[in-house]
């Protein structure tokens, strides 16, 4: 083997990277090894992993398909790279690709359902939801033996049903009955001759049934009974009936039935148990587990007004309109008044209001005086749900408001119709287990063997082995507290990419580059041993994994590292060192100096006790919160610690947030239970920073977020120039006709729509990706265009308008929050979780503090070095020092110990979580015995 074979096997090399900031980069990553890529947020760590290596392993793997396939696809533009050896098949696990549609959930992704739909279908037992009782199958043989054996010389009727509970006349079926050579039916129970034209009332159900025969059971007619079963089990498609002397019915069929009430089930099928199939899904909810149901509360909220003064909510207080004509009508005609009290109305008037009358009322005609139309009215709700469907959002937003979600009546929330769920294993049907958290349901297939019959247990041998599997790698990377049903929507970027990391595991693929994209995210230290220790599984099966990750623990514990910087943005791109971990330790980089704890945040002399009033929320139980009771010290800097799942988001996004939102500027949202808050008075505003994106397209960028594109876009109308061709504000806006370049609609990339893979913008060819044409790029600030302004860094911005103060002043805020390398017009599409959130932040700094806002940061140490932490950490003690509060929801122990005050939930995840542990001081927390953060708070504090 020659001497470059081999080092193409030991190593991925890489050859001139320039993608992004990367400046001319050659480097060896090794192969087989768990290596981290680390550096300073903007130093260059994405664009090698991301857009330089597992962008040349997707465009080799378009390239190997058919030039016809391709064809389809479009090129994947090559990275600017001039050469990588040694790459196998990437496969990236990132944290922007959650899916937002209500069916994904952990089950279908993790493919731990599918597997126990099969178990069902082919191992479960069938209950009657009628009787309860268990459902039997019998084949011809049983059923002519059990005739035999119950009914010797009784006179008998063989039936077989075709028609069961149905409405119609059934003429061409009686008609096809008799051309068959059948005598007699039986209809609704009274057995009838055939004759010509016979039909029934279309307008009821019936039942009817064929008589087969008419027989004596005796031994000596054992082949015309045969005869007669088996044509009855072929007219009733498996089902037949026997009506014995005394009228009573007997039902057989050779599928799942109910001996006594004769209900039968389709053979269970593993789509039976699908709640996206319309074979298992509930009717009712199609297979979501919640209705929107508009509710008579909703729409009568206040029943002491009267309609004039505008008790029916969605039509307002009275104005001379149609729908009011009609109501005042339906009122007239009941001797009712339009200003009385709802509550004083009677029941029948509201019940017609709300659900409207077939009845037809006259309404004077405002077109033509002294006309009247006859109309009926279809009532408020039916006039919403009309609405609710098929409208503009803003219609449908407008309904929304009127609308609750409950969970489903008919499947309470299981999702799958009655039939699925009356199919069981050890007494359980498969929406009990989907609702479990993985530990738990772990625990239930633990000896599933001891508790199922023997045949069973042959069936399910394999299957139950699969979904072992799968739930151990779950357990293992510190997700026990989810369960089945929770939809992929309300994972956070952390937990959707540690899903599909244990989904990649049980692939149990060999020889494969994985790259991820922080996984640390949102995970207590307690559980990133386990992840480190899944990445390390990964490894040894014999696959690379390159972790882009700023976590400790995971570059102590890897094989290599590789530090990029020296600074962001323009200032990195470089590669400051690399090695294992101790040879990383030796080096002077600014990564090795806080890892070698020359560098650190430092703790504070003093913890602030705020202003001596608190935030007090009492009685909150949502999710898996147990009747919490929180208390937060105004004017301090608190976080909310405990491990995943033990009700952080719960707590603060879904009860404290919405409450606050709800007081101050009367938002719609509805908090999760609660019993009480006191304290707001002292609160004027209210501010979430979380993760989501700051726009969906390339149009949205920093600056035009921010709103300093406003004010740039002002400067240059007040530009000599601009003056003399008349410009206005709206030449510079890349968003309106007039200076745009029209080819690319001002958005400077075009979109191309990709039909197998995600859509790929391109830069527009006309105008090169500067958004204006000719004529707007010819007025100059100090040289520059608008669209030059647009690519400037952050940092240079804050040079070029140092004597601009209103730019100024919101430019300087992003830079303050460690985001001077991002340029003004970067699209937002291009920008990190964490990034997202500290433009949110810096807008927010930029606008005048009252000294009475309440600040909600969710992590916002996501995609931040280190250094950042700690410039991130002087604008936010900043904030607190001015009489604000701040609340950060927090695992990095570098922010956790800076805290004035903390309150840790748990103290495990899921059922098993939902409480306050310890809410103090950092002081008092790392000395609790049963809080884990207090456990890695300890050797931080030196307590």
């Amino acid at each position: 083997m020659s001497n470059t074979t081999s080092s193409q096997e030991e190593f991925i090399e890489i050859f001139g990277a320039r993608e992004h900031n990367l400046k001319n980069l050659d480097l060896k990553i090794p192969r087989n090894k768990l290596v981290v890529l680390t550096g300073l947020s903007g130093s260059g760590k994405s664009s090698l992993a991301f857009d330089t290596i597992y962008a040349e392993g997707q465009r080799r793997y378009m390239e190997s398909f058919s030039a016809y396939a391709r064809s389809f696809l479009g090129g994947l533009e090559r990275p600017d790279v001039d050469k990588i050896n040694g790459l196998s098949p990437v496969i990236a696990i990132e944290q922007k690709t959650t899916s937002k549609n209500p069916r994904s959930t952990v089950g279908t992704v993790t493919e731990i359902y599918d597997f126990m739909r099969l178990l069902y279908a082919r191992a479960g037992e069938a209950y009657s939801y009628l009787t309860g009782k268990k459902m039997i199958r019998q084949t011809e043989d049983q059923i002519i033996e059990q005739l035999f054996a119950n009914f010797l010389n009784n006179k008998l009727y063989i039936l077989a049903p075709v028609v069961k509970g149905r409405k119609g006349h059934y003429r061409e079926l009686f008609e096809q009955i008799r051309k068959m050579g059948f005598s007699k039916v039986r209809v609704d129970g009274v057995v009838m001759e055939m004759v010509p034209k016979m039909q029934v009332d279309r307008y009821k159900i019936h039942d009817i049934e064929i008589v087969i025969d008419r027989i004596i059971a005796e031994e000596s007619d054992r082949f015309r009974i045969t005869q007669s079963i088996k044509s009855a089990l072929q007219h009733g498609k498996g089902v037949m009936m026997i009506r014995d002397e005394a009228g009573e019915i007997h039902h057989f069929s050779k599928y799942l039935m109910d001996p006594e009430t004769g209900l039968s089930y389709d053979e269970p099928a593993p789509n039976s148990f699908s709640f996206n199939s319309p074979y298992g899904a509930c009717p009712v909810c199609n297979g979501l587990g919640i209705t929107e149901e508009i509710t008579r509360e909703s729409i009568i909220p206040d029943p002491k007004l009267s309609i004039t003064r505008g008790g029916i909510a969605p039509l307002g207080e009275y104005r001379d309109i149609w729908i009011f004509k009609k109501i005042e009508a339906i009122l007239k005609h009941y001797k009712c008044s339009m200003s009385t009290p709802i509550k004083d109305l009677p029941e029948q008037v509201i019940e017609i209001l709300l659900n409207g009358d077939k009845v037809e009322v006259a309404v004077d005609s405002v077109k033509y005086p002294g006309t009247k139309w006859h109309t009926t009215f279809e009532g408020i709700i039916n006039f919403l749900q009309k609405y609710q469907e098929g409208s503009s959002d803003k219609i449908q937003d407008w309904v929304s408001e009127f609308t609750v979600t409950q969970t489903c009546p008919e499947c309470n929330g299981y999702r799958l119709k009655k039939e699925s769920l009356h199919i069981k294993l050890d007494d359980t049907h498969i929406g009990q287990l989907a609702v479990m958290d993985i530990r738990s349901l772990g625990e239930w297939f633990e000896n599933l063997e001891e508790r199922l019959s023997e045949k069973q247990n042959k069936i399910a041998a394999e299957v139950l082995k699969e979904i072992r599997k799968r739930i151990g790698f779950l357990l293992d990377i510190g997700l026990d507290y989810l369960s089945l049903n929770r939809p992929l929507r309300t994972l956070s970027g952390g937990e959707a990419q540690r899903i599909r990391l244990a989904t990649q595991i049980g692939t149990q693929l060999v020889g494969v580059l994985y790259i991820l994209d922080e996984p640390s995210i949102g995970l207590h230290q307690r559980d990133n041993e386990k992840l480190i220790k899944a990445l390390q599984s990964l490894r040894d099966l014999g696959n690379s994994v390159l972790v882009v990750e700023h976590d400790k623990d995971m570059m102590l514990e890897s094989d290599y590292v590789i530090d990029m910087g020296p600074g962001a943005g323009r200032h990195g791109g470089h590669i400051v060192a690399s090695g294992t971990p101790s040879d990383i330790l030796k080096s002077s980089s600014v990564t090795a100096e806080y890892l070698s704890g020359k560098l650190g945040l430092p703790v504070p002399k003093k913890r602030r006790t705020g202003q001596g009033i608190s935030l007090s929320l009492k009685g909150a139980s949502g999710n898996n919160l147990k009747n919490v009771d929180l208390n937060l010290p105004l004017g301090t800097l608190i976080c909310i610690t405990g491990v995943s799942g033990s009700g952080k988001s719960t707590l603060i996004h879904e009860t404290l947030y919405p409450i606050l939102n709800r007081e101050i500027y009367h938002s719609k949202k509805e908090p999760m239970a609660y019993k009480s808050i006191d304290g707001l008075k002292e609160l004027d505003k209210v501010i979430e920073v979380d993760q989501s994106p700051i726009g969906r397209t390339p149009r949205s960028n920093p600056a035009t977020y921010t709103g300093v594109f406003s004010d740039i876009r002002t400067l240059f109308t007040e530009l000599p120039e601009s003056k003399i061709r008349g410009y206005k504000p709206g030449r510079f806006s890349f968003n309106v006709k007039g200076g745009r370049c029209e080819d690319c609609e001002g958005a400077g990339m075009k979109l191309v729509e990709m039909d197998f893979l995600p859509d790929v913008h391109v830069p527009c060819e006309t105008c090169k990706g500067k958004r204006y044409n000719r004529e707007t790029l010819e007025v100059r600030f100090k040289g520059k265009s608008i669209s030059d302004v647009l690519d400037m860094t952050v940092e240079q911005a804050v040079e070029f308008f140092e004597f601009q103060p209103k730019i100024l002043r919101k430019i300087k805020t992003l830079n303050d929050v460690g985001l001077g390398y991002i340029t003004l017009g970067q699209h937002a599409t291009t920008l990190s979780g964490g990034e997202a959130q500290r433009v949110k932040l810096a807008t927010e700094l930029s606008k005048k503090d009252t000294g009475k806002t309440f600040y909600i940061l969710d992590e916002p140490t996501t995609g931040l070095h280190f250094k950042d932490i700690e410039l991130l950490m002087l604008v936010v003690q900043g904030l607190v020092d001015k009489g604000n509060t701040v609340l950060i929801i927090e695992h990095n122990l570098d922010i956790i110990k800076m805290a004035d005050y903390i309150v840790d939930l748990g103290p495990e995840g899921g059922n098993k979580g939902g409480s306050i542990v310890i809410q103090g001081t950092p002081e008092i927390v790392a000395i609790h015995p049963d809080s884990y953060t207090g456990k890695f708070l300890k050797p931080e504090l030196n307590v």
